[in-house]
């Protein structure tokens, strides 16, 4: 077989073990920014929760301001009873009295719903916290976990990166410039083999003349469809 033929296969197989890094870093990766994001995702839900109870507490005071007002606006009408003199004045302050009481009435109800309101969310903050201290826990296992996992990775990938300085250092300018003109649209099948006289690139039948020069292998032969490098697997059989 051809030497740069051989070189341009082994760096093709290089370069496919130096790619498969990348989905073994992210897979990696992926549980902790999975933990990571449940994180954010609580902090976010404690830090509405908290505002939440922050405004219902805000009409809370509200209402217990205006209960105060009319409590002693009932207190003032009471004053002004022993001071009525016609019957016409008494039925006015009667009736502004029953439409108080409705407000106190309505400003009570209000009070105590708003109190449930923020009783309950406070119950959510406070179960919001646990999860988070949950959370928090295991995203140190986690990232340990994670941290080591890509130790071992990156430890594979310089050796694989190292392989492949060294065989970069052998080879020959023209043909590594031409390997890596088709990389940049082939990726992973620069160079592919031929099975059954067909390009394992684009799966297409090349013809006699061109099956017989990659079977002989004494020059790089490319894909008259797609111009992918070609070479025939030796059967070790």
């Amino acid at each position: 077989m051809n030497q740069h033929l051989k070189q341009l296969i082994d760096l093709s197989k290089v370069d496919k073990e130096v790619d498969a890094f990348e989905p073994q870093i992210d897979e990696a990766n992926y549980k902790y920014e999975a933990a990571l994001a449940k994180k954010k995702s609580v902090d976010s839900d404690i830090e509405n929760l908290t505002k939440e109870i922050k405004d219902e507490e805000v009409k809370k005071h509200k209402n217990e301001l205006h209960l105060k007002e009319l409590s002693q606006k009932l207190e003032d009408n009471s004053r002004k009873s022993s001071e009525i003199k016609t019957e016409r004045e008494m039925k006015s302050l009667q009736l502004e009295e029953e439409i108080t009481k409705e407000q106190v009435t309505f400003a009570n109800e209000e009070i105590h719903r708003l109190e449930k309101i923020i009783e309950a969310k406070k119950e959510q903050v406070s179960a919001a916290k646990t999860s988070l201290q949950e959370i928090d826990s295991n995203l140190e296992k986690v990232k340990l976990e994670v941290d080591k996992k890509l130790e071992i990775i990156n430890k594979d990938r310089q050796e694989v990166f190292g392989a492949k300085e060294r065989l970069l250092g052998t080879m020959n300018p023209k043909g590594l410039a031409f390997y890596q003109k088709i990389r940049r649209w082939a990726k992973n099948s620069t160079v592919v083999p031929v099975e059954e006289q067909a390009c394992m690139g684009c799966h297409m039948i090349i013809n006699d003349k061109i099956y017989a020069d990659v079977i002989k292998a004494e020059e790089i032969t490319t894909c008259p469809h797609c111009g992918r490098i070609l070479y025939m697997e030796i059967n070790k059989d």
